[in-house]
């Protein structure tokens, strides 16, 4: 089933809000068998609405929108919809009945704005989709020109009518479809011309399975897709895919789907029965924030120290003053101290350390902005290594955070 997404709002075009229900809308329908050929974003105009779902229909016959379906001036999907398809619009009592109803459970029964009356109005011929979320019902309107669905754009609400009125149905018109499905492998500590290298000989044996890589700041996503199978068959291929990767990938893959480093390492440390404490300087903490934002983090996780000033990292972490002035904040010494320090002090098994220069200024030639020194103490032993992370100070902190999360997963990895 080919379809076209559309969605509306000057807000958008305007770049003043992210449009996160394109990208529902294109996963929910990609996973049912439907195939979007278009996704487009317009104004709050009557003619830019008509061309694109005019266009959307003659193209594939089913069109999906959101937004402009509330009480406001500029909401105007509806009437720009109707208008296109030649179709008055209509009161409808149930509909009132419902939105007297929304107000009343608000404890405001009676006092209902006029401007609300527009959305007890639908479309001749038009499907009412019960929205329990909110005031503007969905609307399935078909035509001879196609069919056209017509969604709120407020974000939960889209959701709660996709999953709830509009998927189940569009699963009975396409029987028993083909699906397209995907699945993610994340890496981190490789490049992303590394990871092409290293996958070069392996695509033709994924086929028709295919992988796209997605570099992010904090790594590069693996996107594993197989296209146009039944369902039962698109589990397997992924899973199967999956698994031809996995020894391909090594150390450098550290989790499916959604899957954060930090928990990776929690669970890690768990595993082991190993406690952690963590020393941070141009971090400024983020590296215990990730950690402590897992769900049962405090089983390992004894604290931290942010030693952010030079004088604090022999005060607090027994860093050695001739150290610090011989060989800078800033360097594999002090690192290994801060890490050690921090164990000690904790009384923990394994520390972890961050000190950088993450900018705008503080740089040398020897060195830079984006310098980091990182190190990762398991029981005895130490894991170093000098970084030179791209980007501004906000990259660089995000980029050392996760490259020390990582050091420290590789560091308590089995053999």
């Amino acid at each position: 089933m080919d379809l076209e997404v559309v969605t509306i709002g000057s807000e958008l075009t305007l770049g003043l809000t992210v449009d996160t229900n394109a990208a529902d809308l294109c996963r929910s329908l990609s996973a049912i068998g439907g195939r979007v050929r278009r996704v487009i974003t317009v104004e709050d105009a009557a003619d830019a609405i008509q061309t694109v779902v005019g266009e959307g229909l003659a193209r594939t016959g089913v069109v999906v929108v959101t937004g402009g379906l509330g009480p406001t001036h500029d909401d105007i999907t509806k009437r720009a919809v109707a208008d296109l398809l030649g179709r008055p619009i209509v009161p409808d009592a149930t509909l009132r009945q419902q939105l007297e109803a929304w107000w009343a459970r608000l404890g405001r029964a009676g006092e209902m704005p006029a401007a609300n009356l527009s959305q007890a109005e639908l479309p001749a011929g038009a499907t009412p989709l019960a929205n329990p979320r909110g005031t503007a019902p969905g609307l399935w309107i078909e035509d001879p020109r196609g069919l056209v669905i017509l969604l709120p754009g407020v974000p939960h609400e889209m959701h709660g009518l996709l999953e709830e009125e509009v998927l189940p149905r569009l699963r009975t018109r396409a029987g028993d479809p083909l699906v397209t499905a995907s699945c993610t492998l994340r890496t981190t500590g490789i490049s992303e011309s590394a990871l092409a290298d290293l996958l070069r000989d392996i695509a033709e044996h994924l086929a028709p399975t295919t992988f796209a890589s997605l570099p992010t700041g904090s790594g590069v996503d693996l996107r594993l897709t197989v296209w146009g199978v039944p369902a039962h068959a698109a589990a397997e291929r992924l899973a199967a895919a999956v698994a031809s990767l996995r020894p391909v990938l090594g150390i450098h893959c550290y989790g499916e789907g959604d899957e954060d480093l930090a928990a990776v390492v929690v669970e890690r440390l768990r595993a082991t029965s190993r406690r952690l404490a963590v020393a941070e300087s141009c971090t400024g903490g983020l590296v215990g924030g990730r950690i402590t934002a897992v769900p049962g983090a405090s089983a390992v996780f004894a604290g931290g120290v942010i030693a952010y000033a030079d004088h604090v990292k022999p005060r607090e972490l027994g860093v050695a003053e001739a150290v610090l002035t011989a060989e800078g904040a800033v360097s594999e010494a002090v690192v290994r101290a801060m890490a050690r320090g921090v164990a000690s002090r904790f009384e923990v098994p394994c520390g972890l350390a961050v000190s950088g220069i993450a900018g705008p200024a503080g740089g040398t030639p020897e060195k830079p902005v984006g310098t980091v020194w990182l190190c990762a103490v398991v029981e005895s032993e130490e894991h170093t290594v000098r970084l030179q992370l791209p980007g501004g100070r906000s990259w660089v902190r995000q980029r050392a955070t996760q490259a020390a999360l990582d050091l420290l997963r590789r560091a308590l990895a089995p053999g």
